[in-house]
């Protein structure tokens, strides 16, 4: 954002650092996704966020994946990761695994085994747990802790070998078992995983966690400020402990507020469910809070940067309204956006006193906030498309549109009268016969007459078909994770509707995948990827104004 703004709590931390002298003023972040699922607005913060501080201090950022979990990871995942990364503008210094240092981590294991610092645990998950005690009670130790350094280490070459099945091992820090911090009570380094990693194939069997790797990770690469979210702070003392123990570069911690917003999910766990269960089309369904879900209802790089801009770099964790979201991109798209008509639920016109077959050029502007957008040609008839909802049979005082004996503008060309309707055996309307004022015309009204409401329309024999999909919010509920019960039962039986023909300007035929429009009156839509030569597809992207603002108000 252009405003000078204060600094951050971590931009202050970098500055000083630079002030003194540490680490000889370098600034080395990195950004560590798990290639577990697609990205999402939260890690969008992180990004900017990483990223963001590498090039405001001359520094680099690093793309680490966090693939330590051969269960869940995929080559897929990676691929989307640095597609999401590069879209929101951002290009990494290096592109590393965790895997590369499978090898060191072990030495490092080893080393702290000799040390005395580690031991092989034989007892189960669930008895681990028991043995650790509670917040105010200290752990017991297990049998495994009194282990020798030989036995250990024997055990520790043994797991690497496959000797083991999963689960029946594991190797533990030794550190303290009455610490009143959980994680140091004599946390797990490895695990037995016998599962084919999507880089190191089956040379493993034995995966380090990640409170393991993760600061041994940032030593190895020399990260002067390894920032993550607030829920690693009671991590820190651990992620301290193994550095100083094995005597490596001092990376250090720093925590911020996660990136939390209404009416969704962002668990990956969760949204994985949506996935699987086909609650919704994909990882890029345009109603999911991934990045290339945002990307394909319309949301733009910048107005993604510009939400995390606008919430800052916080300590402590709030819940952040999707609307300022929808703010960001209405105020882009209404920059940048052209104007056309688009009409989504369609009536036919008929203006009675218009030369039949006769076809008139009109010229509209496409965007009146961007001169150099130019105009367009549109063409006009006597059998029209408007909106159903711009006729009403017996208006109501105040209803600014067409109605029997009413005025209105078509938009860009003439004033017409409401005269008479046509309807089918169930009296629903087919066709509305209006008739015209020859000297209303838009930019040469010479009619004397003075009208309120303005509607958009297209001409029938000129119209292109289009498939709209208008996305609501995912969830009706403004928290579904704090709601009792399935958070799915919170699910919006209404955030898709699939308009198979609307009626749009012709030229919007040519639009391709990732175009962006206003269509007038209804709100901001994108060219979905589903199009074709023969059918172009939109998706809604954000509606003009925040239709949910005094919702449960």
């Amino acid at each position: 954002m252009s405003e000078e703004r204060s600094l951050n709590f971590i931009e202050q931390i970098i500055e000083d650092d630079i002030a003194n002298g540490v680490n000889d003023g370098r600034v080395l972040t990195r950004f560590p996704p798990e290639p577990n699922g697609y990205l999402h607005i939260g890690h969008a913060k992180s990004i900017v966020l990483n990223f963001g501080l590498a090039q405001k201090y001359n520094g680099k950022t690093n793309l680490r994946f966090d693939d330590t979990n051969p269960v869940t990871e995929d080559t897929e995942y990676v691929d989307s990761i640095k597609e999401d990364i590069r879209w929101l503008g951002f290009e990494w210094d290096k592109e590393l695994y965790a895997s590369d240092y499978f090898d060191q981590m072990y030495e490092f294991a080893v080393e702290l085994i000799k040390k005395g610092l580690a031991y092989v645990e034989d007892a189960t998950s669930e008895q681990i747990a028991a043995s650790k005690g509670t917040p105010t009670t200290p752990g017991t130790p297990t049998p495994a802790r009194s282990r020798s350094v030989e036995e250990n280490l024997d055990l520790f070459e043994r797991m690497r070998k496959g000797e083991f099945k999963d689960g029946e091992k594991t190797l533990r820090a030794k550190i303290d078992l009455a610490s009143p911090n959980m994680h140091m009570r004599d946390p797990i380094m490895y695990r037995i995983k016998h599962a084919h990693h999507h880089r190191t194939g089956d040379k493993w069997c034995i995966y380090p966690m990640y409170d393991f790797a993760h600061g041994q990770s940032d030593s190895i690469e020399n990260i002067t400020h390894s920032v993550c979210t607030l829920e690693f702070i009671p991590h820190r003392p651990l992620y301290d402990w193994f550095i100083k123990e094995l005597e490596i570069f001092p990376s250090h911690q720093y925590e911020f507020a996660r990136l939390n917003l209404n009416y969704t999910v962002m668990s990956k766990r969760k949204l994985k469910q949506l996935v699987a269960e086909n609650y919704v089309s994909g990882w890029d369904d345009p109603r999911m809070p991934t990045i290339s879900g945002l990307r394909r209802r319309g949301y733009t790089a910048a107005s993604i940067r510009g939400l995390c801009e606008r919430v800052g770099v916080q300590k402590r964790d709030n819940m952040i309204d999707v609307g300022l979201l929808e703010f960001c991109i209405r105020e882009e798209l209404n920059r940048t956006a052209n104007r056309v008509m688009a009409v989504l639920d369609p009536v036919k016109l008929v203006i009675t006193n218009y030369p039949e077959g006769q076809v008139e050029e009109m010229t509209a502007e496409n965007n009146p906030e961007d001169a150099s957008a130019g105009s367009r040609t549109l063409h006009f008839s006597n059998t029209l498309y408007i909106e159903r909802e711009d006729f009403m049979e017996e208006p109501p005082k105040k209803f600014f549109r067409l109605g029997p004996g009413l005025h209105v503008r078509l938009k860009n060309a003439y004033i017409i009268k409401g005269e008479s309707v046509e309807k089918d055996a169930d009296g629903n309307i087919t066709t509305i016969y209006a008739t015209y004022l020859p000297e209303s015309k838009s930019g040469g009204d010479h009619s004397g007459m003075t009208v309120k409401g303005t509607i958009h329309w297209v001409s029938a024999a000129h119209a292109a078909t289009a498939e709209v999909r208008v996305y609501d919010r995912l969830f009706k509920s403004e928290n579904p994770n704090a709601e009792e019960g399935d958070f799915k039962d919170f699910i919006n039986p209404d955030s898709l509707q699939v308009i198979k023909e609307a009626y749009v300007e012709p030229g919007l035929l040519k639009a391709q995948p990732g175009d962006r429009f206003q269509f007038m009156r209804k709100g901001y839509f994108t060219v979905d990827p589903d199009s074709t030569a023969e059918k172009v597809v939109f998706n809604r992207t954000v509606t003009l104004k925040d239709a949910w603002a005094k919702v449960n108000k």
